[in-house]
């Protein structure tokens, strides 16, 4: 694999404390899920090799922390990020309308223009405790002009990689436009 292409691509995780970002992230990465919950302090950073398009893809992975006291630091994480996960727990109505109030809007201030992105909704695999539609999470997707919209579980791995990989192939397909 010596003549391989290597692309490196920087993506990030968005969303409210909770909502299953580092949970994500270890079952792409791992395929684990760890019961207990701690919460990420500062940002936690992840590599994955992946194989697509006939090329070798290092994904730098940064897992944001989504508590209100690292709001100061976090726009400093955002530089060279080529692409981001807008995640929010369809049990919780308010880590969703986060999406439009906090996450897009940092996205929008510090990210990269033209930044590519999937809306998840995630815990899917709490059916009965379920406050936001499936249908509300399409028509946010479009209002926001997602690339894409995943509804995943973290802890059983619905979609999950199907999310990050519709993710890669956005970016991916922007990249080669531009060159």
């Amino acid at each position: 694999m010596s003549g391989e292409k290597i692309i490196v691509l920087k993506v990030v995780l968005l969303g409210d404390a909770a909502v299953g970002k580092t949970s994500l992230i270890d079952m792409y990465a791992h395929h684990r899920f760890k019961e207990d919950y701690k919460p990420t302090l500062g940002v936690n950073i992840v590599v994955k090799e992946i194989d697509e398009l006939d090329a070798q893809i290092r994904l730098v992975i940064w897992d944001i922390a989504g508590q209100e006291k690292y709001v100061v630091s976090r726009k400093m994480f955002f530089q060279g990020v080529v692409g981001a996960l807008f995640v929010y727990d369809v049990t919780r109505d308010e880590s969703f309308r986060n999406v439009v109030s906090k996450w897009l809007i940092d996205a929008n201030e510090y990210g990269e223009q033209d930044l590519s992105y999937v809306l998840i909704g995630n815990k899917i695999d709490l059916e009965s405790s379920r406050v936001v539609s499936t249908e509300m999470g399409k028509k946010l997707a479009e209002k926001i002009n997602a690339a894409d919209f995943v509804e995943t579980s973290a802890k059983y791995g619905d979609n999950v990689e199907e999310a990050f990989k519709k993710l890669v192939n956005k970016v991916l397909e922007k990249l080669m436009i531009e060159t």
